[in-house]
């Protein structure tokens, strides 16, 4: 079983060499084939991008997961019969387990088992760079596994021993929890002091208009926000490549803004990171147009819109003024248009996709780009440079005359 250390300094995620691991999902009754295909083909690239090779998966169709082995006995010794016959070093399990669930698992099939948001957090816990971005993690592990001490944990390494630690006949267990809630509380006081540094900085900034790049995990919004910036934001294949909110000032003609990128969002992204982020969201609740960048390519591209917008909605931004900006248009036309085209007809169909998005999504812009080829970033431009005209026009009319 794997034990977890308070006392290290350094979160490095997963081991750096790759881990085989197999994937195990539950179907319910309100999933579609497709949705269950995508959502272990997510859980897939999650596992890739913490450093894990998914070589099989198992799914099971149950109305809700078995509260003690999470799948019923026979697939349980199906996933034993796999194990046994080959080179697998862990189990990942595409939903949240209880810390019984975990270590009944872990006893019947003799592998390291993992579940989606453990593995979340690993991921975020090898990307934080910053002291905001490494409190908010480790605030989230701990708030995490504290429910799970009793059926998780079989020890917990001392940071601070001696007389007061232990009463007459204390439970470890009952320490242990004591040393989590205390480990706790000063991550909060450390956050809280970070956020008042930040909220000083926010207030530097009055006077401009403010714009946010949101959106689902890989969806280009670091590009988008590299070749609207004109500046190097790291930016790659991989799920979560931006923890921090990176802010940089834009001046379209001679009118400027602040951009905004923030951290992409998940299915099932775990509540105690939602919790732990929400000072680094605050970019996005103090902002004044969204840029809700969305990955047109992407076949489960209008789920993702629902659970980016469901977290907006719990941010209290979902009526912000919104253009929604569908990129990846180049990938688009790779997956779906047939090379025999014409250049006439894609560009009919083209169009018939962008009158068709208009519709869906009525009341709020609309634009086709791809970031990565620049296309179409004219437009893009033009309804961003608008929206920020209006804003300033309302809200500094002493400042308009400089950004006409």
């Amino acid at each position: 079983m794997a034990e977890w250390n308070l006392g290290d300094k350094e979160r490095k995620g997963l081991k750096k060499e790759i881990e085989n691991a197999i994937l195990v999902g539950v179907i319910n009754s309100k999933m579609t084939v497709a949705q269950s295909k995508e959502y272990l083909d997510e859980l897939e690239f999650l596992a890739m991008t913490a450093g894990a090779k998914a070589i099989k998966r198992f799914t099971q169709k149950l109305d809700h997961p078995d509260k003690a082995t999470y799948v019923r006995k026979g697939k349980m010794e199906e996933i034993q019969e796999y194990i046994e016959s080959h080179d697998v070093d862990m189990v990942i399990i595409d939903d949240d387990l209880s810390g019984k669930q975990t270590n009944i698992l872990e006893e019947h099939l003799k592998r390291k088992i993992i579940d989606r948001s453990s593995l979340i957090l690993d991921i975020f816990a090898s990307r934080a760079q910053t002291a905001q971005a490494k409190t908010q993690v480790d605030l989230a592990q701990m708030q995490y596994m504290l429910p799970r001490l009793r059926g998780l944990w079989t020890h917990l390494e001392r940071q601070r021993g001696g007389i007061g630690m232990r009463g007459p006949g204390e439970k470890e267990i009952e320490t242990d929890r004591r040393i989590i809630n205390d480990k706790i509380a000063l991550l909060k006081k450390k956050l809280e002091k970070i956020d008042q540094q930040n909220e000083t900085r926010r207030k530097q900034r009055d006077g401009m208009i403010r714009v946010s790049l949101v959106g689902y995990t890989n969806v280009g919004k670091s590009t988008l926000m590299n070749v609207l910036s004109k500046s190097k934001v790291f930016a790659e294949n991989k799920l979560f490549a931006t923890l921090d909110t990176t802010v940089r000032k834009v001046v379209f003609g001679n009118m400027p803004f602040l951009l905004s990128d923030t951290v992409g969002f998940i299915r099932k992204l775990p509540h105690h990171l939602v919790e732990s982020f929400k000072s680094t969201l605050d970019e996005v609740k103090e902002s004044d147009i969204l840029l809700h960048v969305v990955d047109l390519s992407h076949p489960q591209y209008e789920d993702q819109i629902k659970t980016v917008n469901k977290t907006l909605q719990e941010l209290g931004v979902i009526e912000h003024p919104t253009i929604m900006v569908f990129n990846k248009i180049d990938q688009y036309r790779s997956a779906y248009f047939d090379d025999l085209l014409d250049k006439e007809t894609k560009a009919e169909l083209e169009q018939e996709l962008l009158n068709n998005l208009k519709n869906e999504y009525e009341g709020k812009e609309v634009v086709m780009i791809s970031a990565l080829k620049k296309e179409n970033m004219d437009i893009m431009r033009a309804s961003i440079g608008e929206k920020v005209k209006v804003l300033y026009e309302k809200r500094y009319p002493y400042k308009t005359p400089f950004y006409s």
